[in-house]
């Protein structure tokens, strides 16, 4: 069981060392100021990041299900689906923290306003990364070796390519808040890549492509970021209380209206449904007795 499950847990444990080998390497080439705005910047990205372990429950025992019938198209239809949902939900609340970036980061104190640029990487890449988490909740099941090796590589590549940006800051002699900045692209492109090679293997496995990409993506962040460069005009304050519910705002609606189909919205509502159905009374000494 334990050697079946490895390739499971490997994936796992290089995910959640990608989060982490950034600011190792930070650490390395950079000051402490640099490591500390990253470090904040990483807190405040991990947001979006959960809205990943909301939809897993969803597409489990389709995929399992599924499976056991031989239905791939069935599989990719739902990946796509999910995925969409996930890019979308993470993507709005991107560009509710991304655009106002300064005041959020001014938040936890004013010289971590140096980091608006990292966070607004790291952002981007919580939302490229989306295609690799759905492709990743089927890879496990039909090619885990495979899944494996992609983490692996998407891992390296990131070493390499944050001590490349850590260079070439140094030799440009930009100050700390770069390399932060740089650390951040790497992550990003290296997860972009990992999301573009995983979901192709996954689509040749299936028969079937994954696409979780839809434009209305951006349809809704066009207006979006015109409020949020609007809303930069006014006071910090007002940036943070009335800017970011704004953005969701605009954001949400257009993406309700525009990009959820009539299938996406009907089993949002059946979810809703169940959730606020009340649970059947418990049995009582008569129906026991029954029994």
């Amino acid at each position: 069981m334990t050697l079946r499950a490895l390739p499971l847990a490997g994936a796992d444990a290089v995910e959640w060392g990608s989060r982490r080998l950034d600011i190792f390497i930070l650490g390395l080439f950079a000051a402490p100021y640099a490591v500390g705005i990253y470090y904040v910047a990483q807190q405040v990205a991990s947001l979006p990041q959960k809205m990943k372990t909301s939809f897993e429950p969803i597409l489990g025992p389709v995929i399992t299900k599924n499976l056991k019938k031989g239905d791939n198209a069935a599989i990719a239809d739902q990946l796509s689906q999910v995925g969409f949902w996930i890019i979308a939900a993470q993507a709005g609340i991107g560009l509710a923290l991304g655009l106002p970036g300064e005041g959020v980061m001014g938040l936890v104190g004013s010289e971590f306003v140096g980091g608006t640029g990292a966070l607004g990487f790291l952002l981007l890449a919580e939302v490229v990364a989306a295609t690799a988490v759905v492709s990743e909740a089927a890879l496990v099941y039909v090619a885990r070796i495979k899944n494996l090796w992609i983490s692996l590589a998407t891992i390296g590549l990131q070493a390499v390519l944050t001590v490349g940006a850590m260079l070439g800051v140094e030799r440009m002699g930009l100050a700390g808040g770069y390399k932060a900045a740089g650390a951040a692209i790497a992550l990003m492109l290296s997860l972009g890549l990992a999301a573009l090679i995983k979901a192709k293997l996954l689509g040749h496995i299936l028969g079937q492509p994954i696409r979780t990409w839809r434009w209305v993506l951006v349809w809704a962040a066009v207006p979006a970021t015109a409020v949020g460069i609007t809303m930069q005009y006014v006071v910090e304050w007002a940036q943070l209380l009335f800017g970011i519910p704004l953005i969701l705002f605009v954001y949400g609606i257009i993406i309700w209206t525009r990009g959820f189909g009539p299938e996406d919205r009907l089993l949002f509502r059946r979810n809703l449904a169940s959730d606020t159905e009340p649970l059947p009374p418990e049995p009582g000494p008569e129906s026991t007795r029954m029994r």
